[in-house]
């Protein structure tokens, strides 16, 4: 796998983030598969390759990485601009948690906590949710950048889909740090446009 097909994986997750984060704005609902593969990765913090990340297979954050495509290729008519709008927001909301050494030691104690509660309640329980609800809260959302979420106030004043909203987030800016690891900068989506859309369709008939 070339290291375009590898930023193109950490992109169309954060896409797919982004798409969840959407539909559950929206419609107080979400996909459970996408959702559970992006939940998992947050948890993947010393993986072997890009692929264990989000479990091996690309099947579940396939529409993400097609959401990808569309930008790329600039068709207005596939693209969902306010999951777009967040995507954005998280790759520089990623930049500003790089510099903040302090926060990701406070993350890394915080996801520890929240994983002995898989354990007992398993992944998409409420309580799991609260808990990565509350870890975005505490640390992220307290940066100078501040994702707004737009949808159906019905929706977005439950408090449990307000924490499902705050862990696909933290799932966002999970996969944002892989593409950075990746060596991915916002100006490539401009620049490489060519080279990342060329990687996307290879990852997708792949």
């Amino acid at each position: 796998m070339t290291r375009a097909e590898e930023q193109v994986i950490a992109l169309g997750a954060i896409f797919e983030a982004a798409q969840q984060v959407d539909k559950l704005a929206r419609t107080g609902q979400y996909g459970e598969a996408p959702v559970r593969c992006l939940l998992q990765s947050i948890f993947e913090r010393s993986p072997d390759d890009v692929m264990q990340v989000y479990g091996g297979s690309l099947y579940p954050i396939r529409q993400g990485i097609q959401a990808l495509q569309a930008m790329l290729e600039r068709d207005t008519a596939g693209l969902q601009r306010q999951a777009l709008r967040y995507v954005m927001n998280l790759l520089a909301l990623e930049r500003q948690l790089a510099k903040r050494d302090d926060m990701l030691q406070v993350l890394g104690q915080r996801l520890d906590q929240v994983g002995n509660q898989i354990e007992h309640f398993g992944l998409l329980h409420d309580n799991v949710m609260a808990g990565l609800g509350g870890t975005y809260q505490d640390t992220l959302s307290t940066l100078k950048m501040r994702i707004q979420v737009q949808g159906d106030m019905r929706h977005l004043q439950q408090p449990s889909t307000a924490n499902q909203i705050r862990a696909l987030l933290l799932a966002g800016i999970r996969s944002a740090r892989l593409w950075r690891q990746l060596d991915g900068h916002r100006w490539q989506l401009l620049v490489s446009r060519r080279k990342l859309l060329d990687a996307t369709r290879s990852v997708l008939n792949g």
